[in-house]
């Protein structure tokens, strides 16, 4: 039997979450690289449908959050209950040369924090750059939930509107069957 209706029916679905999570990541980070990799496929096989998201994997920490070591991070899974994230800081923070290259890349000009060498590398570090990493190990990284939230839609969806998919399927299947005995 032919399933063209599901699998259109899986494609729009998946199709509006990648759009949806594009949106909710555009609107609260601006325009990223970890948005440009955000794609879905829906492929077919003899159990059924299968549909896969893919992103960056630094998009399940934003997307849950990162505990630090003092503050529990929470984030609303796609039932729209709330859960502790998997993630956390225990003992060490972010790399501080990377905050270092944000920093710059940014364009921050810190003021009063003064700069200083690096005891391993000898490489001048911003004090800036100490602070942000402390403050991140101890306070982790917010949940944004922006995959989450439209994926319990798509979820919804599907429940909502799936059956229906199924018998237009089905009904063009008896068409064509009673079609071709007579």
């Amino acid at each position: 039997m032919k399933t063209d209706n599901v699998e259109r029916f899986l494609k729009s679905v998946a199709d509006q979450v990648v759009k949806q999570s594009k949106a909710l990541l555009k609107k609260e980070k601006g325009e990223t690289a970890l948005g440009q990799t955000i794609r879905a496929t829906v492929t077919a096989d003899s159990q059924g449908f299968t549909t896969n998201f893919y992103m960056d994997d630094y998009g399940a920490y934003l997307d849950e959050g990162v505990s630090g070591n003092r503050t529990r991070r929470t984030f609303q899974d796609y039932k729209g209950e709330s859960r502790q994230s998997r993630f956390a800081y225990t003992t060490k923070g972010p790399p501080i040369d990377i905050l270092s290259k944000w920093i710059k890349k940014k364009g921050i000009k810190p003021k009063g924090f003064g700069r200083g060498r690096d005891k391993d590398t000898g490489r001048y570090i911003s004090g800036l750059a100490i602070y942000i990493s402390h403050k991140i190990k101890t306070r982790g990284i917010k949940s944004l939930s922006f995959f989450q939230i439209p994926l319990g839609v798509g979820f919804k969806r599907i429940k909502e509107d799936m059956l229906e998919e199924l018998k237009m399927d089905i009904q063009s299947y008896l068409v064509s069957f009673t079609k071709n005995n007579k």
